[in-house]
């Protein structure tokens, strides 16, 4: 009976001291606080990536979703590459699970994918420590973003104007673009007995209530303004 309790006990405290060592294998390569850190500083770069975004975004529709996939990225990357540190396994590991990952959500905006590449680098560079350099970069793009979109915001921005209108209001609506934008040109036009549709390229200087304008026309049905990508000078 001594001799059974007896072993009882010894494999408690077997078990015991492997989970202290398992225990302590884990602390030593980090702690808890610094892994709260690195999620903190990677929180804080991720909302400044999606501030500037909002800040230079020049498109028609703003994607809030967009802006936390980029906080999100930051977060994520940060720990991952903290945990494969100079491990090799691990390190082969991640890249054979991300070569079998496929991401069908297609990305509009060639920027945007610049975007997510700066989120992902500023989590590779608070994952391995590097916070200097991280605050360094992520300041400097910053500033060249906001500079860049200054420029770009002064320079005339391309639109598309769908317009279903009845035949009657063309000499108005000639008018309106005339007051309204720097730059119209024809791209296409279709007429049938119910009405017609016309789609003109137009290049304006500043944000304007253009749709609102045109559906104020009388015999206009609706007007739908879709950003568009154009080369200077077609």
């Amino acid at each position: 009976m001594n001799t059974a309790f007896a072993e009882s006990v010894t494999r408690s405290n077997i078990a015991a001291g492997s989970f202290s060592d398992w225990f302590a294998n884990q602390l030593s390569s980090f702690t808890p606080m610094s892994v709260a850190s690195v999620l903190l500083a990677g929180l804080i770069v991720g909302l400044l990536i999606s501030l500037v975004y909002k800040k230079t975004y020049r498109g028609v529709l703003y994607s809030p979703n967009f802006s936390l996939t980029l906080i999100m990225l930051t977060i994520v990357t940060a720990p991952v590459v903290m945990c494969i540190g100079s491990n090799v396994a691990l390190s082969m590991g991640m890249v054979g699970a991300l070569s079998i990952v496929r991401f069908r959500t297609a990305v509009k905006d060639p920027l945007d994918t610049c975007y997510m590449f700066w989120a992902i680098t500023m989590g590779i560079l608070l994952g391995a420590g590097q916070y200097l350099i991280a605050l360094v970069v992520c300041i400097g793009i910053s500033l060249i973003m906001i500079i860049m979109s200054y420029v770009r915001f002064r320079n005339p921005n391309s639109y598309l104007l769908v317009l279903h209108y009845d035949k009657a209001a063309y000499k108005d609506i000639e008018d309106e673009l005339r007051n309204s934008v720097r730059f119209y040109r024809m791209r296409s036009m279709t007429e049938s007995r119910s009405g017609a549709e016309m789609t003109v390229e137009v290049r304006m200087d500043r944000r304007s209530d253009l749709v609102g304008n045109m559906l104020d026309i009388e015999g206009v049905f609706d007007a739908t303004l879709v950003a568009c990508q154009t080369e200077a000078g077609n």
